[in-house]
């Protein structure tokens, strides 16, 4: 059974970095693209960041461009979302998705197939 488990989040302040990781097990890590999602308390799941299946290719939103990274490790069936100068306005729970297709990426949640359970990220000012 396809599992995604996150870990790596915590209470932190703005301008201090996190590393949430993604570990994965059950199905054939390297054939997929990874995404970060993130959904703050009353507002929908939104879209931070994929990685293509190789690692060669990134995306993100607009919002995060130049202060997370996300990368991967097919080694280790494992996939980063490095943070750093943390915002209050990144305070969420951050899920990791596997992208439902092999070799390639998306933004829509709805072309993810699989979700962690989530790990909350709590940026105070």
């Amino acid at each position: 059974q396809v599992q995604l488990v996150e870990s790596g989040g915590g209470v932190v302040q703005a301008g201090d970095s996190l590393r949430l990781s993604c570990a994965a097990s059950a199905f054939s890590f390297s054939r997929y693209a990874m995404s970060w999602f993130r959904q703050a308390p009353g507002k929908e799941r939104e879209f931070v960041a994929v990685i293509s299946a190789g690692g060669g290719s990134t995306d993100y939103t607009d919002s995060v461009k130049g202060r997370f990274t996300i990368s991967r490790d097919n080694a280790k069936n494992t996939v980063y979302l490095q943070m750093n100068s943390l915002r209050p306005e990144d305070t969420a729970v951050y899920y990791c998705g596997k992208v439902r297709s092999p070799y390639s990426t998306s933004r829509n949640p709805y072309d993810m197939n699989y979700w962690g359970k989530g790990t909350l990220v709590t940026v105070s000012s």
